[in-house]
């Protein structure tokens, strides 16, 4: 059990925050190269938050490893909450300067437009502030992003809520089928925040790059 989180404690300035959240899609496999590629990269902190079906897809370990921290369900109300600790979905939205949502499973994106908090995930993006850049990354099976409701969401999410959507793309998905619903490229994820927050690369990364280049 992590000890609660805090951001005033948590945010750093001079920082860029990012909080990744990961859902039901095969396309949170990407997780870790997400998180570790965006370390690369100077002043950077990154939250991972994970609803229950995500984990079937994803080596939390490895996120660890990478240097961020993964909270789940379980982790939104500890033993002995009393009235006045700090509440992680309202904290987490509070350190967040910006929130990714890759993927996004149909589930999910249904969840976001109508509204309903009922995890970790849900209840961050119900609370967050308008003013905080929020990015879905929609991934699901062809039919499911053809389906009639699909459409409807993201038209809520788009143009009512007024988060960015991205993808998803086209190509064999994991279930063999062929055609949109892919999540966007994991490096073009990571891009979107290297561009909007103007990041730059770690000193030791560029060198190793450099490195790399001469041997080969």
């Amino acid at each position: 059990m992590m000890s609660p989180f805090v951001s005033e404690k948590e945010r750093v300035e001079g920082y860029t925050h990012v909080v990744l959240i990961l859902t039901g899609s095969v396309a949170s496999i990407k997780a870790p190269l997400i998180v570790s590629e965006l370390l690369k990269h100077e002043n950077v902190k990154i939250e991972v938050v994970a609803t229950k079906a995500s984990f079937t897809f994803f080596d939390a370990g490895a996120i660890r490893e990478a240097g961020s921290r993964v909270w789940r369900d379980e982790d939104e109300w500890l033993e002995g909450y009393k009235v006045g600790d700090p509440i992680l979905h309202i904290e987490l939205r509070r350190w967040a300067d910006i929130v990714l949502i890759a993927p996004c499973s149909a589930n999910t994106l249904a969840k976001i437009a109508h509204g309903i908090c009922d995890n970790l995930a849900t209840s961050l993006l119900r609370a967050l502030s308008p003013s905080t850049p929020t990015y879905v990354f929609p991934a699901m099976n062809t039919l499911m992003y053809e389906h009639p409701l699909t459409n409807e969401h993201i038209h809520v999410i788009r143009n009512v809520i007024e988060y960015s959507v991205v993808g998803p793309i086209g190509k064999t998905l994991a279930c063999g089928d062929v055609g949109l619903g892919a999540m966007t490229e994991w490096r073009d994820i990571v891009q979107i925040v290297v561009d909007r927050f103007q990041l730059k690369r770690k000193a030791e990364v560029l060198e190793q790059s450099q490195e790399a280049r001469t041997v080969s």
